[in-house]
């Protein structure tokens, strides 16, 4: 079945016609079809404060200078420290690294460790998806004599943080090539930062008498913090991830093989992997047990050790669940209480923080409104709060003139995610403040919510060749999203409850064909109980995404619902 031959000749093939639809020009269709790292790299040297990062760092590799890496405790942040770590040991640099603990010290560099870092004897400091907005931390740190480079992506404020340099492309005075990059996660400026340094060094002829590092072997770092950061997958973004995840492939990284068995992946890791098993897995550590367990098990060369943390983060992740459950059912309990409002709050007493984040997420796509979730100290009342966005609304921006608004103690983020810490008497102003700034933005975004379709086809084109057609455009997330196709028209043959909270549909068509269909977390929604309740009679087109199920002798196509509409 050549799927891939189009009408009219090879400018209207599926893929073509994928590509146009993700917002790909014409003219440049090619470099899109196959993203590669030479055809979207840019030179580091255009984002302010590279070139100035890259000769601190050199300077301190030359002159046996203690260098520490400052990472935050979620996935961007554990690849990214892992990134340079793994750099600097084939520079021949023994780096230490600091992950600061969720519930003891909160996101961000602390003056007090920084200063205790500088106690302890390190002169250098590269904090890693951190620091931006650390002006009072990194004054100390200053005044401690310590150098201090930051290497993030979250929006900057105006005025710039006492750093040695800071390389974001987020910064409000940066060109317009670099800015374009604002998409990037954290790791992906690391490895921008890596390539500078190399050159750096190179022209100090640090390579005359040793091999120059491989920077290839680091992009299966940077593929797994893009994805699981949830960053914006275009242009340079879906080469690291292409590319990534070939390194991926190979096994090399002895922490990443653990974490894919540990995962029970067998085949080959696809993009979708690293966001729904791999990063999950690292975020645990994080999240609900140890923050340096990630960076451990991304730079171990002990095999023993590395099945070893894989495990405990597996371990530790099937308890963010459960955890995660109950803080979304006590929030879940709050919905109907905010129907008028445009950005959703919910807040409890004793919520654990290392979840909230993820239920932000799922209360965001169950209302199709910006929701925060905001865990309330006991004793204190103190809040940490997650907040996560629509396409089209800018939290983080908003979140930062809460801040310049005297309504938050911290808060800083980017388009798509924040956190905020907030004082119990603040929430009110808060959320007025949100509401008053944001609403329009918020009625606009979800007025112009449309279901976009890339394929209609009739169920016996449910196929595998489909799905290998599909995957041609490849990597899909944030920004790229994966094809939805349209099935129909079908009758429903069966429809159950499976597991918690998801829909399994039979579904055939006039064409004598069938397939199977599953709605994660829907069977309660509208659309699950029109199925389940319609399992005869009326006939329905489906949408979804197709996947294959090779559960069984031979592989099969399922469809991965989304959404159903009456036929007739």
């Amino acid at each position: 079945m050549a799927l891939d031959a189009g009408i009219g000749g090879p400018d209207n093939d599926i893929l073509t016609q994928l590509l146009l639809a993700r917002g790909v020009a014409p003219d440049d269709l090619t470099r899109h079809a196959a993203p590669s790292l030479r055809e979207f790299l840019p030179d580091p040297s255009a984002f302010l404060d590279m070139d100035l990062a890259a000769e601190r760092l050199a300077q301190a590799i030359l002159g046996g200078e203690r260098i520490t890496i400052y990472g935050d405790y979620d996935v961007d942040g554990a690849t990214s420290a892992a990134l340079l770590i793994d750099l600097l040991r084939q520079l021949g640099v023994a780096a230490e690294y600091y992950i600061p603990d969720r519930l003891l010290e909160g996101y961000g560099p602390s003056g007090e460790a920084l200063v205790r870092l500088a106690e302890q004897g390190s002169s250098l400091v590269v904090t890693v998806d951190c620091g931006a907005m650390a002006f009072d931390a990194l004054r100390q740190a200053r005044e401690a004599g310590l150098d201090v480079i930051v290497v993030d992506h979250h929006k900057c404020a105006a005025e710039i943080p006492p750093a040695v340099a800071l390389v974001n492309p987020n910064r409000l005075d940066e060109s317009d090539l670099a800015a374009s990059h604002g998409h990037l996660a954290a790791v992906g400026v690391a490895f921008l930062l890596a390539i500078a340094l190399v050159r750096t060094l190179r022209s100090r002829d640090y390579f005359a008498g040793r091999q120059e590092p491989d920077l290839m072997r680091l992009l299966d770092l940077v593929a797994l913090g893009t994805v699981a950061d949830v960053a914006m997958l275009r242009g340079l973004n879906r080469a690291f991830v292409t590319q990534g995840l070939k390194i991926m492939a190979r096994r090399q990284r002895i922490g990443m093989a653990a974490l894919i068995d540990a995962s029970r992946i067998t085949r080959a890791p696809q993009s979708s992997d690293l966001g729904f098993a791999l990063g999950p897995r690292i975020n645990a550590g994080g999240r609900v047990g140890e923050s340096t367990l990630g960076v451990r098990l991304l730079t171990t060369n002990d095999p023993d050790e590395a099945r070893e943390i894989a495990a405990q983060l597996s371990a530790l992740n099937d308890e963010r669940r459960v955890i995660e459950a109950e803080v979304q059912e006590a929030a879940e309990a709050q919905i109907a209480s905010m129907d008028n409002h445009s950005v959703q709050i919910f807040s409890g007493e004793g919520w654990h923080p290392g979840v909230i984040g993820i239920v932000a997420g799922r209360l965001k796509e169950k209302t199709g409104k910006p929701a925060f979730v905001i865990a309330l100290d006991r004793e204190t009342g103190l809040g940490k709060g997650s907040g996560r966005s629509i396409t089209g609304v800018d939290l983080g921006a908003a979140v930062i003139a809460a801040k310049d608004a005297g309504l938050l103690k911290a808060g800083g983020g980017h388009a798509m995610a924040a956190g905020i810490t907030i004082e119990p008497e603040h929430l009110r102003p808060f959320a007025e403040f949100l509401e008053q700034r944001l609403a329009a933005k918020i009625d606009a975004a979800r007025a112009n919510r449309v279901l976009e379709l890339d394929l209609s086809i009739a169920p016996g084109g449910m196929v595998p060749d489909l799905v290998e057609v599909l995957e041609q455009a490849a990597p899909f997330g944030v920004g790229w999203p994966a094809p939805r196709i349209a099935v129909g028209p079908v009758r429903i043959v069966k429809a159950d409850v499976v597991g918690s909270d998801h829909l399994r549909v039979i579904a055939a068509g006039d064409d004598g064909r069938s397939f199977k269909g599953i709605a994660f977390r829907a069977a309660t929604s509208e659309m699950g109980q029109t199925l389940l309740h319609r399992s005869s009679g009326r006939r329905f087109h489906l949408s979804g995404r197709a996947k294959i199920d090779d559960w069984g002798n031979r592989p099969a196509v399922e469809l991965h619902l989304d959404d159903a509409a009456f036929a007739d």
